[in-house]
């Protein structure tokens, strides 16, 4: 089946079974290794990726779901120039990145989150990060990193 796609503002054709989970096309066929598998079982968050604004669990998500649709990874977060984003920068800057397996699907649901709500509370920020679970920061660090973003 061949998919297309705007990946990280890129029109992209793949010709692949529709069934195939879009983390591994993303990984394997894209050659996008940023979004990252932790649990595969749509629990841990670390493969969340964007589609058309929304933040979903791309290990849960078929490649022919995709065909059409606006997809943002973890390597579409960076400015145009290439550099780091603000959010990125924050993560950094705060210590809010570990191991990095969860890192680029946390960034991701903070860059959705803030879209939808430019001025969290550490409460939102939370509520909003909830999907994504860390096994090295404690999670103080992630909340200050994205509450440094807000506008």
């Amino acid at each position: 089946m061949t998919i297309r796609f705007a990946l990280n503002g890129v029109v992209v054709e793949v010709d692949v079974p529709g069934s195939r989970r879009l983390l591994d096309v993303l990984r394997e066929d894209l050659r996008l290794t940023g979004t990252k598998e932790g649990c595969g079982e749509g629990e841990c968050g670390a493969c969340s990726v964007l589609i058309d604004g929304e933040i979903v669990n791309s290990c849960l998500v078929a490649a022919g779901q995709v065909d059409g649709c606006r997809v943002v990874t973890i390597e579409g977060l960076a400015l145009p120039d290439g550099k780091l984003s603000p959010l990125q920068r924050a993560f950094v800057e705060r210590g809010a990145a570990q191991c990095g397996i969860c890192t680029p699907g946390r960034l991701l649901a903070a860059h959705a989150l803030l879209q939808e709500n430019p001025r969290p509370s550490a409460d939102d920020v939370r509520v909003g990060l909830a999907g994504n679970l860390c096994r090295c920061t404690g999670y103080t660090k992630i909340v200050e990193a994205v509450l440094a973003c807000r506008s």
